[in-house]
């Protein structure tokens, strides 16, 4: 467990349930008590998806449904266990079941207590406390044997410790870097030797690289990505290091399953000389690196910024339309439509500028600029701040809706952006559910690190992610296992007509692996009722595009007597 568990935070912070049910009615009671108690509660219906919940989660007490369809109870507490991390995390079972021998074999898989069903209010919320403030208690014990800032199995830094660590460097403006190692292929690799031995294998390259850093702060931030901080190294430094660090762990021989094997290293790393104002630009910047060093021959890459000299007329037009008062910016929305029918009002924010001509620019004319001027931070809190100032007035006419907002990541990178983010929800009194955070795959690919830590802050508040533009692949399959997402809005290559048969048979193999995900589907830029019609038998979740309504700036869209 993390430093949350410790016991000077034991008492303050809220106690934090995963729920593991599938009969959504029993998921929705066991949430709603725990939440009016003022817990954390979390519900993941399917099996697949329990292990990155445990991860991202976190929690202090797992609720198990004794008989979950194509598992058990019993087999995923199994694997909670063969974790590390969640050896002594507490599972209850909720179970009909009142034969003494089940009940006996329950405790004998791991589990820590039977709760059975039908539970009344005040006994799940008793028995929830008990078992957490116990674990906490014990939780405590543990960590004060141990120094805080380390993880307890491979002795590296924790991230916030490390995060800190770099914040703090940059601050004293001294010279050196940061290199983000990635180890092997992490998908591959778990899907041969199973997660527990995966979890054996990176943790032992954890350790292997830690003695490699020596004195260099080092923390694992992912699944196979570890990030190390390096002080007082110029550019030629940190390439020699990086080039040492490849080396030394590609040459090292691993032990997993009575097997020896070499894990390929890929480094991205940047130096702080490019005036980083935050470790969260740096860990962006990192992965940039990353990206491109998973396609270089030599397996390393060096971060190089964009050009923010840009002094193009759309530049400095965006500049003054960003200054206080401005009227040029303004937003526009497109309805998000359910296929099945329904009212439940949610739109899709775009973003336009006025040109000096009176013009209009769409966002795919200015957001490049943005990006290279510089400006998408300042973009994206303008726009993000708009659309909360909307929620808002609908909330207070009780015309609730749903908006679905880009944001780029170097927006998210900000240290300080997710207490911003936090501070504005409270302060216009959003509800979080309402607001949708859509991530652009391609960008998703290139900080997976950044956007998991970012996504994991905001998610336990109510606010939901959508991952956008998405096409199949072994990348943007694998960001569907590792975010926790809420929707999915197809690329709008699904959308053109006539469909090819390949793309067709893409888009319900699409669709079907994300409604076993869990997750709601978005059919974009749809112009025509024959694209609508392949992505209605594709099983699609939602409409979106000029055949339901161009975008607009008003919000006066009429669901309740939409019709596809």
């Amino acid at each position: 467990m993390n430093s949350a568990h410790g016991e000077a935070g034991a008492a303050a912070a809220p106690f934090r349930v995963l729920i593991v049910e599938d009969d959504r009615s029993q998921a929705i009671f066991a949430e709603a008590i725990l939440r009016g108690a003022g817990m954390q509660a979390e519900v993941v219906a399917m099996p697949e998806r329990m292990m990155e919940a445990m991860e991202r989660f976190d929690p202090d007490l797992v609720l198990m449904d004794l008989h979950i369809p194509g598992s058990s109870g019993t087999a995923l507490t199994a694997q909670i266990r063969e974790h590390p991390r969640f050896e002594h995390t507490p599972v209850v079972f909720l179970t009909g079941d009142q034969d003494p021998e089940r009940q006996v074999e329950v405790l004998e898989h791991g589990g820590d207590d039977f709760i059975l069903k039908p539970v009344r209010p005040r006994h799940l919320i008793a028995a929830v406390q008990s078992r957490v403030k116990r674990a906490r208690a014990l939780a405590g014990s543990r960590m004060a044997k141990m120094d805080s800032d380390r993880h307890p199995v491979t002795g590296l830094y924790t991230r916030p410790a490390l995060m800190k660590a770099l914040a703090a460097q940059l601050a004293q403006r001294t010279p050196g870097g940061a290199l983000l190692v990635e180890m092997g292929n992490a998908a591959a690799l778990r899907k041969h030797y199973g997660y527990a031995a995966f979890e054996n294998l990176i943790n032992d390259a954890g350790r292997y690289l830690g003695s490699l850093a020596q004195d260099h702060i080092t923390a694992r931030l992912s699944d196979n990505a570890f990030l190390m901080v390096v002080a007082g190294s110029d550019r030629g430094a940190l390439d020699a290091y990086a080039r040492s660090l490849r080396d030394g762990v590609g040459y090292h021989d691993f032990q997993t399953d009575s097997e020896t094997i070499r894990l390929r290293c890929t480094i991205g790393y940047t130096t702080f000389e490019h005036g980083f104002t935050d470790a969260g630009a740096v860990l962006a910047a990192c992965e940039e690196a990353a990206r491109e060093a998973q396609g270089s021959p030599i397996g390393l890459a060096t971060y190089v910024p964009p050009d923010t000299a840009v002094s193009s007329d759309i530049a400095d037009e965006l500049r003054a339309a960003l200054a206080a008062g401005s009227e040029a910016l303004y937003l526009a929305f497109q309805p998000v439509v359910a296929v099945a029918g329904g009212d439940d009002a949610q739109f899709q924010v775009l973003v336009r500028m006025h040109g000096p001509d009176g013009s209009v620019r769409r966002a795919g004319e200015f957001l490049s600029v943005a990006h290279s001027a510089g400006l998408m931070p300042q973009l994206d809190r303008w726009v993000m701040e708009q659309a909360l100032v909307l929620l808002q007035k609908r909330r207070a006419e009780s015309r609730p809706m749903r908006l679905f907002v880009s944001q780029s990541p170097g927006t998210l990178a900000q240290d300080s952006y997710v207490g911003w983010l936090l501070q504005a929800l409270e302060r216009h009194n959003v509800d979080p559910a309402s607001l949708v955070i859509d991530l652009r795959l391609d960008d998703a690919v290139v900080h997976v690190v950044l956007l998991h830590q970012f996504c994991e802050q905001l998610v336990p508040a109510g606010v939901q992610f959508c991952l956008s533009q998405f096409r199949r692949g072994e990348d943007a399959n694998q960001l569907l296992q590792e975010l926790p997402l809420g929707y999915l809005r197809l690329s709008a290559d699904f959308a053109q007509q006539p469909l090819p048969a390949e793309l067709h048979d893409e888009m319900r193999e699409v669709i079907e692996r994300a409604h076993r995900l869990g997750l709601q589907v978005i059919g974009q830029a749809v112009e025509d009722p024959q694209a609508a019609a392949a992505l209605w038998v594709g099983g699609i979740d939602f409409i979106q595009g000029n055949l339901v309504q161009r975008p607009e700036q008003a919000l006066d869209f009429d669901f309740r007597s939409a019709t596809l």
